[in-house]
């Protein structure tokens, strides 16, 4: 059985429905290994349990392997081996989903869940899109328009990530001016300087911790009221307003919008 639902739903799901029915021999399988790692889920000594953890959004993974042929690279990790065939259960499971064709590193349920979110927190969601947005509001506090604001600040971040995606900071600083160069080389600590790194450590601390797990479970217990709020704040910012109708004027993008 693969668990490919939310993690602040697993804990219940597993105890209503995975755990009367599951009996010994049989394979439980995670897409991240949040609820394991945290003991939220604690699985019966009888049973394998192991993780296939696709390094992509679902619905952009299904788009791999549909437009493409391809999976997604993908993280394998065995927490209990009761049947001494997880590994293989696992190896199955990434080949049968695309990913054995991007590629299978191993891995263990304590560094998936804890490098993922780390990465999620401070780089790949929160950390670019505080950037981003601080660096729009302040070329518009200081007198620049709102939409060249934006094209600067955040339109053109793809083409740079994908630069980097192919081939590194060098072939993304092979392919931009001497300016741009120069610009990222004596510029870019004084933007993410020291004190950066040690916010990061201390996301990092409550990552391991626990205390970023038991935080957002209480979150969701108690009814996710601030999670909605902040959602609610990000949804109606200043620069998505800015965004929606540039993006509106670029139909080849396939635009799309969350309300």
């Amino acid at each position: 059985m693969m668990v490919a639902i939310p993690d602040h739903v697993q804990k219940d799901v597993y105890r209503d429905e995975i755990e009367p029915n599951l009996g010994p021999g049989k394979a439980l399988m995670f897409a991240h290994g949040f609820t394991i790692h945290y003991q939220f889920v604690v699985p019966p000594p009888t049973v394998d349990v192991l993780m296939i953890a696709p390094k992509a959004p679902g619905h952009r993974m299904r788009e791999h392997f549909v437009e493409q042929g391809i999976g997604v690279p993908c993280l394998l990790a065995v927490h209990q081996d009761a049947t001494g065939n997880a590994k293989n259960i696992g190896l199955a499971y990434a080949s049968g989903i695309g990913c054995a064709r991007a590629g299978v590193l191993e891995t263990t349920f304590k560094d998936e869940t804890e490098s993922d979110l780390f990465g999620e927190q401070s780089v790949l969601c929160g950390g670019v899109t505080a950037l981003i947005n601080l660096a729009f509001e302040t070329l518009v506090e200081r007198g620049y328009p709102p939409e060249i604001a934006y094209f600067e600040c955040l339109h053109e971040l793809k083409m740079i990530v994908d630069l980097i995606q192919q081939g590194g900071f060098n072939y993304m600083r092979y392919s931009v001016s001497d300016t741009a160069e120069y610009g990222d080389l004596t510029r870019g600590t004084r933007v993410v300087d020291d004190h950066v790194r040690e916010n990061m450590n201390r996301v990092l601390d409550d990552i391991q911790s626990g205390a970023f797990a038991k935080e957002w479970m209480a979150e969701c217990d108690e009814g996710r009221h601030n999670f909605l709020r902040l959602r609610q704040e990000a949804r109606t910012s200043r620069i998505h307003e800015v965004g929606r109708g540039l993006r509106e004027m670029m139909p080849w993008m396939n635009p799309r919008e969350i309300e």
